[in-house]
């Protein structure tokens, strides 16, 4: 099975070094997953020089592990992956949940006013993701049950318009 973790267009270097810890590993190994895609953006990986290179593959603790810095498109990754652990980047979770892929979400706390914290509770608070900390995401994955979330709703583009046209007065 395949877990894709992305980190967007940013530096997480925290999420990237904790994807390939000891303990992260052996629970993905344990829980089933022997694939690992990293997208790493421009996270720097400090313990490991042979991670740092526009790309490598690797296997460590029973995981066949991946890492590229960015590709055009992520979307055959996310379609791909069994369990998408995300950065809580607002466009990268619409992504996924309208994929209808099981996401764990790690937000950014040294982010803009730690709005990916609030976007992920919510989220997590509506039932749509698991949110976690990088010290809990070993434990996270341990005991993250999929079949517990419910399922994004599909995109309406009728509201958004009906919105429009209230603010602008024709309706």
């Amino acid at each position: 099975m395949l877990v894709f973790v992305t980190v967007g267009s940013t530096r997480f270097d925290a999420l990237v070094e904790a994807s390939i810890s000891e303990p992260v590993l052996s629970t993905l190994r344990d829980s089933g997953y022997d694939r690992l895609i990293i997208q790493r953006g421009n996270s720097v990986i400090e313990s490991s020089e042979e991670f740092n290179g526009e790309s490598c593959t690797i296997q460590r603790h029973g995981v066949d592990i991946e890492i590229w810095r960015f590709k055009p498109f992520i979307q055959a990754e996310c379609e791909q992956a069994d369990l998408v652990i995300s950065h809580a980047g607002s466009g990268t979770i619409l992504d996924v949940l309208r994929l209808g892929k099981p996401l764990i979400v790690v937000p950014n706390p040294t982010l803009l006013d730690n709005h990916q914290e609030e976007l992920a509770s919510a989220l997590q608070i509506l039932g749509h993701l698991k949110a976690t900390s990088i010290q809990d995401l070993a434990s996270t994955i341990a005991s993250f049950e999929p079949r517990d979330l419910v399922p994004f709703p599909p995109f309406d583009g009728t509201k958004f318009s009906k919105l429009v046209d209230e603010e602008m007065g024709f309706i």
